[in-house]
């Protein structure tokens, strides 16, 4: 990998998703069973720190393009991982509620930096494929960090917990020496000085672009897919299947082996607007079909179950690649690169509010069997549709290709 800047990012990136590995396959059984909390207190925790790492991602991305980027993205990585470490203090709800905002917006800010960052290092094709490559790294550290969070499973003990969210903690730290390394030229231009003396910022605001605003708003729907396999799965394996539980694990791993397989040859050729629309739309014809087959897996026997289970899952992950190779690709084609930081800031409130609203919709329509379904199939479907129609004008109009 000859690109500087791109093996800087990977191996930052592989090292901070082991750390997060751990942290996602330990939190929740960690303050229930650790800390003592309530579910309903956990449910808490992670909506309000969802709502204050949206907050923060798009404050973040503001500030790379007044300040210099990779400095920014250090620091918040560093808070990130002091953030984790801090879990182990933690004695009530209150306190695990400060520090899950603390994390999260720490975390989610140094995603709105390296966007803006990888939107400035690269060019076209460049970027999608670095967010391909970082996105496929960042899965292969996460499978791994949550096989090294077995450790602490098996042995369900505090100080097992505790030591292995220090460990997390500990090795999300070391990802920030990797950055220190980063060029200077990831940082913003200068902004010109105006007649008063303050430096103004060239192009558009992200909020004054009403195609872009659509783009992240029908993203955030399609993202509701990632809480299929996180809180769907297994509720309806579990109250609607004869399929075995373990196949809830099944489904996760078909999903990781298909990104870290397939996301970097699907990205090719998303730079360009059109195609990027055409791949989401299949994306959104695969996740309806997904659907489809999940609903079925009610009606029939286990093995019919299971092995309809996997088809499914299949379906859903190609889905997932294509789907995030197209919007990513969207993402960047159609910004201002002037305020590449802003854009991206904007576009990545499409996770954070997918996830505060993934348990509701999803609890909802897995747990109404058919009609549940459907309903989620054609709101897949309307999503990538919607963006395919962005992406249509876009190509067809050239003067408003960009803002």
């Amino acid at each position: 990998m000859s690109d500087p800047v791109l093996r800087i990012l990977l191996t930052a990136g592989f090292v901070l998703a082991l750390g997060r590995g751990v942290f996602l396959a330990l939190t929740v059984l960690y303050f229930t069973l650790i800390v003592g909390l309530s579910p309903v207190e956990v449910a808490v925790v992670l909506t309000v720190s969802s709502g204050a790492g949206a907050l923060a991602t798009v404050g973040a991305g503001a500030l790379a393009d007044r300040l210099s980027a990779r400095r920014l993205i250090v620091v918040f990585e560093f808070v990130a991982g002091v953030a984790l470490i801090s879990y182990t203090l933690a004695d009530r709800f209150i306190v695990v509620l400060v520090i899950a905002c603390v994390y999260a917006a720490s975390s989610q800010a140094s995603h709105s930096v390296r966007s803006a960052i990888i939107a400035r290092a690269f060019d076209g094709a460049g970027r999608v494929n670095a967010r391909a490559v970082l996105h496929t790294a960042v899965n292969v550290g996460i499978a791994l960090g949550s096989a090294a969070a077995a450790g602490a499973l098996l042995a369900n003990t505090a100080p097992a917990f505790r030591i292995t969210m220090v460990t997390a903690g500990v090795v999300i730290l070391a990802s920030v020496i990797p950055l220190l390394r980063l060029p200077v030229s990831v940082n913003a231009p200068a902004a010109a000085p105006t007649e008063d003396g303050r430096r103004a910022l060239g192009g558009r605001s992200p909020w004054r672009d009403r195609r872009y605003l659509v783009l992240t708003i029908l993203v955030c729907i399609f993202n509701l897919q990632f809480g299929l396999f996180e809180i769907g799965m297994p509720l309806w394996i579990l109250h609607s299947t004869e399929a075995p539980l373990s196949m809830v694990s099944v489904v996760l791993i078909v999903n990781t082996v298909i990104v870290i397989a397939f996301q970097i040859r699907l990205t090719r050729g998303t730079d360009d607007v059109r195609y990027a629309g055409r791949v989401v739309a299949i994306a959104g014809m695969l996740m309806a079909g997904a659907c489809a087959v999940y609903a079925s897996t009610g009606f029939v026997s286990v093995w019919f179950a299971v092995a309809l289970l996997v088809a499914a899952s299949l379906a859903h992950s190609f889905a997932e690649v294509l789907g995030a190779a197209g919007n990513w690709g969207l993402s960047f084609e159609l910004a201002d690169q002037q305020r590449a930081g802003a854009y991206q800031g904007v576009f990545g409130l499409s996770w954070p509010f997918s996830a505060m609203l993934a348990p509701l919709v999803i609890t909802a329509a897995v747990t109404n069997g058919l009609l549940g379904w459907a309903a989620l199939g054609a709101l897949f479907l309307l999503a990538t549709f919607g963006v395919w129609w962005i992406a249509r004008r876009a190509s067809a109009e050239p003067g408003s290709a960009l803002p």
